[in-house]
């Protein structure tokens, strides 16, 4: 199947809009307009779903499925460098994580969808989603408002940088990693540096709970499953010769299953309040919760496999390895069987990553975006 040029230059077209325009998660209001009235314009039915999230219908020649298409509308609070012509208007903000090209794709596959109706079996949902890069997430309210109950599969995109343009991949499973953060209080006793032996050093005590975290890692977690838990923040002190009284630690934990969040966590709570203990010391672990894994359904990656490997030209087919960022496209998976796919991207043109300040897309693989969620919708069981 070619994709049309104009359908591809409309694509870019829309792209740079958004990109000059782009809004920070849950105040993307002018770019809810613009997908509306785009969508509206097509005769395509607007759902009934909480602004600045925008939902489309489309009910297909069969019926008797229905599958859910997914885009991400939100930008980031970055300051964009560089000299393209389309750069940012909205001063400290970029879409600096491709989520303009994610709405531009899913909106060429909506115009698609208005000129080709007759060839669309399944229904389709179309979901253009607020807040993918905050707590709470976009699509965890989407869900709760309703989006997924008569959806049979949901299938997203994300334009990647990390892989080679010309290639599309996923996995046929875990995917993309949890995110949660996490802030550790130690409470020690104060007093002189020189008399450290009427104290309670809670920076001592602190060293040692954070070289503890390691052992989870490589002692406590299965080697197959992944798990970071990285300290980025300590907080304490006033002055070079005085013991504080509390010390702070701030990070963040990320895994790529369930069992593994949990025994990291269950782990982190039990080493610090058991060296806290030994040291006299007070230790309180408090979690900010935030995206779960994100996994795959195997049945229905091994289906998106199988498209690309017939629709596409090549070796463009790829088996990718798990990433340790994430992503709140995992909320509906865990409620419906899906697919998240990468369309690499890295090249010349992306050679910057994800949140950089320089970070740009390439538009040249637009088309294979495109006709991607296009096949998927050709070709669902």
């Amino acid at each position: 199947m070619h994709i049309d040029n104009n359908l591809v230059k409309q694509a870019i077209e829309d792209r740079r809009h958004l990109h000059q325009h782009p809004e920070l998660s849950g105040k993307e209001y002018e770019t809810y307009t613009f997908i509306r009235n785009r969508l509206e314009s097509l005769n395509i039915e607007i759902l009934n779903y909480q602004p600045p999230s925008v939902v489309g219908y489309v009910k297909g020649t069969n019926g008797s499925k229905t599958i859910a298409l997914r885009a991400d509308i939100d930008a980031l609070p970055i300051m964009e460098e560089g000299d393209k012509p389309y750069i940012s208007k909205n001063h400290g903000v970029s879409h600096a994580c491709g989520h303009d090209g994610h709405t531009a794709v899913l909106l060429a596959v909506a115009h698609w969808l208005s000129n080709n109706r007759n060839e669309v079996g399944p229904n389709i949902v179309l979901i253009f989603q607020s807040a993918e890069e905050i707590t709470p997430s976009g699509a965890d309210q989407l869900i709760k408002q309703g989006v997924l109950e008569q959806v049979d599969a949901i299938f997203g995109i994300h334009l990647w940088q990390g892989l080679e343009k010309g290639k599309i991949g996923l996995t046929h499973g875990p995917m993309m990693a949890s995110i949660d953060d996490f802030e550790i209080t130690i409470q020690g006793s104060g007093g002189h540096g020189s008399m450290p032996h009427e104290t309670v050093d809670p920076i001592y005590v602190a060293t040692q709970v954070i070289q503890s975290f390691q052992s989870i890692i490589s002692r406590n977690l299965n080697p197959i499953d992944a798990g970071v838990i990285t300290v980025g923040k300590i907080e304490a002190g006033t002055s070079y010769n005085i013991i504080p009284e509390q010390a702070k630690l701030i990070g963040t934990i990320r895994a790529l299953t369930p069992h593994a969040v949990q025994t990291i966590q269950r782990q982190m709570v039990k080493f610090t309040e058991g060296i806290c203990l030994t040291y006299d010391a007070k230790g309180n672990v408090d979690f900010i919760y935030g995206t779960p894994p994100l996994v795959n359904d195997r049945e229905v990656a091994l289906f998106v496999e199988s498209v690309i490997r017939q629709c596409f030209d090549g070796e463009v087919f790829t088996l990718v390895d798990p990433v340790m960022g994430g992503e709140d496209f995992s909320y509906y998976l865990q409620k419906k069987p899906g697919a998240f796919i990468f369309v690499g991207m890295g090249g010349e043109k992306s050679q910057y990553p994800h949140h950089h300040p320089k970070f740009d897309l390439d538009e040249d693989v637009f088309p294979n975006a495109i006709k991607l969620f296009i096949e998927i919708i050709k070709n669902y069981y």
